[in-house]
């Protein structure tokens, strides 16, 4: 996992990941993804929730059929910005009518790991 500080609303989000896997590779990239999409465009919780925007971007994810380690991260950001278990599952319940029952199942099968790791 990536690391990630101020998952807290007013904080700046600091993300690492970029430059970690391929900052001498694409810098460019590694340099909008964790400067512009997270330090940004995720910042910006004045105008939406750092809650909201992990529900956006797993229903996005989903809707495209990714359910590799990508939404697994996002789903523990999810976690960590407070969506609990029961709205994870009506989350998805609901998604899997617009985005594919098969996308809801393979999302539902790593959402369950996720919020049972600790329990």
């Amino acid at each position: 996992m990536t690391q990630t500080e101020g998952i807290m609303a007013g904080k700046k989000i600091v993300q690492t990941a970029g430059r970690q896997a391929l900052g001498s590779f694409a810098p460019e990239f590694a340099h909008l993804n964790d400067d512009i999409l997270f330090g940004e465009v995720w910042s910006r919780n004045d105008l939406l929730s750092l809650r909201d925007r992990s529900l956006v971007t797993i229903v996005c994810l989903i809707a495209q059929g990714i359910t590799d380690n990508s939404l697994v991260y996002h789903l523990k950001t999810a976690k960590e910005n407070g969506i609990t278990q029961k709205e994870i599952a009506e989350i998805l319940t609901h998604a899997a009518f617009y985005a594919g029952w098969p996308k809801a199942w393979a999302a539902f099968n790593l959402a369950k790991t996720v919020w049972t790791e600790e329990e």
